[in-house]
């Protein structure tokens, strides 16, 4: 976490409502940062039905391990979150950790530890301590409260800037449901997922097959589909968990109840997704990527995560330079089929180049005042078929640099 906020947060936050049978808690360990919360414990008294998805790096951290191993038990009673360390190639002590961490809530809430879930986030590769973060769960646990939000958001930062919380209510059988989320990430962001945790609450009651369904589903349009620097985690993890107390009933995706409840959920990652890419380290501008003509749905996305990872696209855009001929070199390497002679793009709605060529009533003034805002806007079709895609990634400036070369120091 560092002291200057991005110029690309947002100006309001929400408000948080409660979601019943969730209380949260926060604490300050002290193992990486001093003087601030870097521990968050979710409690579900009653239990709660539960959903993950995770990184696909090869090198996932033991809590990635433990999660995924007791997710087939579909339930939760708690999750235990810590920031500044990932717990990630760590060996056998690694796994300690996160036993012990486990072992320590269970023992606090008379539960199975296999119903305790855990996450961490931070530095790779240094030895976690369990002992401060142990130390402070009773107390944790019996503070913990309804209210409190963004305190759990801030508790699970580490270089971001700002908390990432989103909410949403809905009307399911007369019933309210009320559905929130927490994220943080903002530097080792890409698809499949980044160092990236996000955490989903929703008081209805939801069958977990559907549940799992839900978030898969929801997490491909959101959080599969933003880049900041290409590098994927050890750590990625979102969870999704169902307490039932609203007594409004989700059993299937083909009907009102089902359709509502999926497309509030994407929604709201769709927003946690994004306030990760304006947190982006040393990010100045929001850029989304809009590809269309592609063989596919899926080869568009490449496409675009293919202009979205490009340093020199994004350095470009730094520099406010509408260099389209660098989205033009993203476009042939990434491997995708696209007709040169019918490739198009478009910068802020403004036509750059048509028919595999600049058009020829563009002038660079024409983008002068979009390449100088916050929000930039690029479109390009690539002539071969009817496949689609969106793709969000932030612009990059020697702030990523200096983050990131004093990580550790």
């Amino acid at each position: 976490m560092v002291d200057t906020v991005s110029p690309l947060a947002p100006l309001q936050t929400p408000e948080m409502p409660p979601v019943d049978g969730v209380r949260l808690g926060t604490a300050s360990s002290g193992t990486r940062y001093k003087g601030r919360p870097d521990v968050l414990i979710a409690v579900f008294d009653d239990g709660a039905d539960v959903a993950g998805v995770f990184t696909r790096s090869k090198t996932c951290s033991a809590p990635v391990d433990w999660c995924r191993e007791n997710l087939s038990d579909n339930r939760a009673h708690a999750l235990a979150v810590n920031a500044g360390n990932a717990n990630a190639f760590t060996g056998q002590a690694g796994k300690r950790a996160v036993e012990a961490v486990a072992s320590g809530v269970s023992e606090a809430l008379n539960c199975s530890a296999e119903n305790v879930f855990i996450a961490s986030t931070g530095v790779i590769g240094e030895t976690l301590d369990p002992a401060p973060i142990t130390d402070l769960i009773p107390q944790t646990v019996a503070q913990a409260s309804p209210d409190g939000w963004l305190a759990a958001a801030r508790a699970i930062m580490t270089t971001d800037t700002f908390p990432k919380v989103a909410t949403r209510q809905l009307d399911i059988d007369g019933r309210t449901v009320t559905i929130n989320g927490i994220a943080k990430g903002s530097g080792m962001i890409a698809p499949d997922m980044a160092t990236m945790l996000a955490f989903v609450f929703t008081d209805a009651a939801v069958q977990q097959d559907i549940l799992q369904k839900v978030l898969a589903a929801a997490v491909d349009k959101s959080f599969n589909a933003i880049t900041v620097d290409s590098d994927t985690s050890t750590s990625d993890t979102v969870l999704l968990f169902s307490t039932g107390k609203s007594g409004a009933v989700v059993d299937a995706l083909d009907d009102p109840a089902g359709q509502a409840f999926a497309g509030a959920v994407d929604s709201l990652l769709r927003d946690l997704a994004h306030l990760v890419v304006r947190d982006g380290e040393g990010a100045q501008k929001f850029i989304e990527i809009q590809v269309t003509g592609a063989e596919s749905d899926a080869a568009a996305r490449k496409i675009g995560l293919a202009i979205g990872n490009s340093p020199l696209v994004k350095t470009a855009i730094a520099g406010e330079d509408a260099n389209w001929g660098r989205i033009v070199m993203a476009v042939g390497k990434s491997g995708e089929s696209a007709d040169r002679d019918r490739l198009a793009i478009q910068i802020g709605g403004v036509s750059v180049a048509r028919s595999g060529m600049i058009d020829p009533d563009y002038r660079e003034a024409m983008l002068e005042d979009h390449m100088n805002g916050g929000e930039i806007e690029i479109g390009v079709d690539v002539g071969v078929g009817s496949g689609t895609a969106t793709v969000w990634t932030c612009d990059l400036t020697h702030g990523y640099i200096d983050i990131n070369a004093d990580y550790r120091s």
